[in-house]
This record gives structure tokens, sequence and C-alpha cells, in this order.
């Protein structure tokens, strides 16, 4: 069945109020992109995590409805929606049937990270590199994910964890994945030795896709998963952040909390420039602090002081 494709520019601020009105309306899907980066034919498209907003200031909402919705009708409705906004800009197409689903697949291919970790579609044959006796991998449905390992912040943390697979740093320990998405990094961990997760996230789909995707790779009696408000008060040896820097920033005192003195942390979800001063926000509670770049993203990584907290 071929459906009707609206496209709409947006501004960030509105964003979530438009993609939740597009929604009401009965679209199917939601997809946003760049306006600036369209308009220079480079389709750029974030990964964002769970319950997190683009970067972008312009943007273009792209929603999917059925084929038989009126157009008009839909424009009057958003129209009404906000009057304030030019709809004359929107534009109606009629797109071809096709197996979302499996064109996603289709171009998700099998990728390694660091020595050891590989993150394949569960429907991908191993490659032969993946198939060596001490090869992690976790197997992932693309159909659920919220973060796949093909964006840079994932694939900086993905490296960290191998690295401190490779140094005996996760063998036998419990990791915190925070903001966990479709639970990639908490499956890493357990596939590179650690010998329990926790995944936590504000966006129950997430728990939900973290869930799947650990009975998916037979992990799930070691891993748990957690809204922020139901998350039991620990420390953990390791502990994984990929989530915007502004979040980073906001939930220090939280973060730093959950590492144990000596534990190692890594945070991504930072654009480059954005570094300096988380470095110095979480200064005060770590050590060894360290920023890697990948294309125009960071990762900072440090060690628990075990000292006393700062007042």
């Amino acid at each position: 069945m071929p459906f009707l494709e609206l496209s709409v520019p947006c501004s960030e601020a509105r964003q979530p109020r438009y993609e939740t009105a597009l929604e009401d309306l009965g679209a199917l899907a939601v997809t946003l992109v760049d306006a600036d980066a369209e308009t220079s034919n480079e389709r750029a498209i974030l990964e964002p995590g769970v319950g997190q907003t683009p970067l972008w200031e312009a943007l273009v909402l792209t929603a999917l409805f059925p084929e038989e919705t009126d157009a008009l009708a839909l424009l009057a409705a958003l129209e009404a929606f906000d009057p304030g906004l030019d709809w004359t800009q929107a534009s109606f197409r009629i797109v071809a049937d096709q197996d979302w689903e499996r064109a996603w697949l289709d171009q998700f291919q099998p990728m390694a990270f660091g020595a050891r970790t590989w993150i394949v579609p569960w429907n991908h044959d191993l490659p032969e590199a993946a198939q060596a006796a001490d090869a992690a991998v976790v197997r992932l449905d693309p159909g659920l994910a919220f973060g796949s390992g093909t964006h840079p912040t994932t694939a900086l943390c993905l490296q960290w964890l191998d690295t401190l697979a490779g140094e005996g740093r996760l063998q036998g320990q419990t990791v915190l994945d925070f903001g966990c998405g479709s639970g990639i990094l908490a499956l890493a961990a357990l596939k590179l030795g650690a010998e329990g997760a926790v995944g936590v996230d504000n966006d129950p789909q997430a728990l939900i896709a973290t869930h799947d995707n650990a009975e998916r790779n037979a992990v799930q009696a070691r891993l748990q998963v957690f809204l922020p408000a139901d998350e039991p008060v620990r420390t953990y040896p390791v502990v994984v952040a990929n989530i915007l820097a502004s979040a980073l920033d906001a939930l220090a005192d939280t973060l730093a909390a959950r590492v144990a003195p000596g534990g190692r942390l890594a945070m991504s979800g930072i654009l480059h420039g954005q570094e300096e001063e988380l470095l110095q926000r979480y200064a005060p509670w770590f050590t060894e602090l360290r920023a890697t770049r990948m294309e125009d993203w960071m990762r900072i990584d440090g060690v628990r002081r075990t000292g006393a907290a700062p007042a």
C-alpha cells in the first residue's frame, strides 16, 4: 500500500509540539533531518538518545500517513494547531509501499569496534572475523533500536568498553548504562565479560527495546532495566552515559555518585567544543580525565577519585 508523505519545516524549539501534533493526527512515523544539510543535498540525520531532542535549529519533519489521508484536511488541522506557521512551505508526495524495517536492515551491516566487539544485525550472517572464539558479538534488531553503533557517540563508547575489557576491567563487574536506549552498550559490556548490567532510561519504549535485545542475545538474566525513578541507589565500577552534553552537565552529581571510588566513567553525546566545560564540571570527582574525538563528536572518560566528594 502506498503512503502519503508530508514534509514541513520546523524550528528546534517547536519540534516536540509539532511531532506530537503529527502523531495525534495519525502519522505512522515521524523523522527529522537537518534543514540546512538538506538544502545542500547532504542528508544529515542525528541518532539522538531516547527522550533527547535534535541539535539543529532548523529542521524538516517528515511524517508518513495512510495514502487515503485527506491532505487538505491535514493542512487545515495543522494550521489550526499553529496559525503562525507558514504551511505553504509544506509539501506532499505519494511514496511506494515498502518494508521500512527491511530497508533499515539492508543498510545496517556488521560493524567492528576495537579488538573484539561486533555489532551484527540479528538476521545477518556473522563475518569470518566475528566468528573468533574471543569475539564479543551483539545481535541487534534495528527495528527496535535507539542506537545501533552507527553514530560516532555510540562507537566511541563501544571502543571504550572494548579497551576496558582488554585491560581486564570488565570481568566479573556490574556496568551501569545510563540512558540505555537499545541497550547496545550494556549488551556489549556483558558480551565482553561483565557479570551484570543495569540499564536506565526515561522512555519505557527504550526499556522494552533493551529487554528484547537482551533476550535476543541470551543475556536477559544478567540485565536489569529501570526508569530513573525506580533505579536502585548504588555505585558501580563502570558507568557509561551516552546522552547529550546538557544532560551530562545537569546530571553531574547523579552520575558521579553512581561511580564507585576508583571506578571508570565514560560519557558521550558531546559535540566538539563542548568538552572543555564538561571536563571542568567533572574534575572535582574524577582524575585522569581525557577527551577523545570522532568526527564532530567527543567522549570524555576518567577515574573516580577515592577521596571525599565535593560539597
